[in-house]
């Protein structure tokens, strides 16, 4: 088996972007349903992510876009870890965590803190996979208004 190089990099293009809206969709209708706030993030990530200071890091298998994920500025030096997802077919192969590994040092490069996330019990391997990675669960009045139904499970991560 070719051994294939996984790149990470910050979103440019407007096929990234497309890449970004597309990858999330298809894992939040499958499990979920699209909510307003995943639209205004989804349609704009340029506008609503990057211009506020924030980063959008999409990751590569060779020439093929295969995850993402949204570092999402709050204030104060904290952000939130935001629409994580990696393609079903490339799952089981680490890159979910190469990709957060790499929002946080991306994080830190923007000067974070700290990160938080909202995540569901309907997604154990993602739980898990951000504990793995040092991130505490904590009650949701610590992190502030979410505005996701789905998310029924809330995570901080301090970075100093």
């Amino acid at each position: 088996m070719l051994e294939t190089v996984l790149t990470i990099t910050s979103m440019q293009t407007p096929e990234e972007a497309q890449a970004f809206k597309t990858l999330n969709e298809e894992w939040i209708a499958l499990i979920f349903a699209i909510e307003e706030e995943d639209q205004v993030i989804l349609n704009n990530p340029v506008e609503n992510i990057v211009n506020k200071g924030g980063d959008v890091l999409i990751a590569r298998d060779g020439d093929s876009i295969v995850g993402c994920v949204a570092l999402v500025p709050t204030g104060a030096g904290v952000f939130e870890l935001s629409k994580m997802s990696v393609t079903p077919e490339v799952r089981g192969r680490g890159y979910g965590r190469r990709i957060i590994h790499a929002a946080i040092n991306r994080a830190r490069g923007l000067g974070a803190t700290s990160l938080f996330l909202g995540s569901s019990t309907k997604l154990p391997n993602a739980v898990h996979l951000y504990e793995s990675v040092g991130f505490k669960h904590v009650p949701v009045e610590q992190i502030g208004p979410m505005p996701y139904v789905r998310a029924d499970v809330f995570m901080e991560l301090k970075l100093k």
